[in-house]
């Protein structure tokens, strides 16, 4: 009886084994395809990207012979039709009210502005925390956004510049996702400023005239 159980569970934990190993190279391509998706949306009239990673402590274009996005913690500076940087995408994460909320947003470095944001992945409560996806006035104030000081949910309304209208019944979701956007401005906005000549060096066009300028190594039709 002993061995039978024992058999019996081996050949479970071999099948769990086994699934995980078969499906996890799908979820890590639909990740990915799902966050490329979300960069142009962030950057509204983004046509191209190109992935910046850390090195020596200052973020450089990321080489791809396959152009597929980076494994590692990156930034995305997304580009028109003409060229011109637009902003850099962010991918940031943090705790919500229920579990992990991973999301993406798009930052100005002339505007020193949030222009868009989309939450990736959020388990929050169906029907009051996942409104932070589908509440379109909430994630509608992130696409002109003042940083600074930081970035402030409110109830009743946002009347300043850097305030986001919490989502009635969702308060502590809607509080989460601007507290995630403060963290990662606190670890990326310096190293984005830094980078835009280095954007502008591999588009080949001048700072002044990119405002941050740099071609993606990507487009979409």
């Amino acid at each position: 009886m002993m061995v039978t159980l024992g058999i019996a569970g081996l050949c479970s934990g071999l099948a769990i084994v086994g699934i995980f190993l078969v499906t996890k190279p799908m979820i890590e391509r639909n990740r990915a395809a799902a966050l490329e998706a979300a960069i142009y949306r962030v950057l509204e009239g983004a046509k191209s990207r190109v992935a910046f990673v850390i090195r020596e402590g200052k973020l450089a274009p990321f080489e791809s012979p396959d152009d597929s996005l980076p494994k590692e913690e990156a930034v995305y500076a997304g580009y028109d039709q003409a060229g011109k940087l637009l902003g850099f995408a962010v991918p940031a994460e943090g705790p919500g009210f229920q579990d992990t909320i991973k999301l993406l947003y798009g930052y100005s470095v002339a505007r020193q502005r949030v222009v868009g944001m989309e939450v990736l992945e959020s388990r929050e409560t169906p029907g009051l925390g996942d409104k932070i996806i589908k509440d379109l006035d909430f994630v509608g104030d992130f696409r002109d956004l003042a940083v600074e000081p930081k970035i402030v949910a409110v109830k009743g309304g946002s009347t300043q510049e850097n305030e986001v209208d919490a989502i009635s019944g969702a308060t502590i979701s809607s509080v989460a996702v601007c507290n995630i956007i403060n963290e990662a401005n606190a670890r990326w906005l310096e190293r984005l400023v830094e980078a835009e000549e280095a954007a502008a060096a591999v588009n080949g066009s001048s700072p002044d005239a990119a405002a941050a300028g740099e071609a993606g190594s990507r487009g979409i039709d």
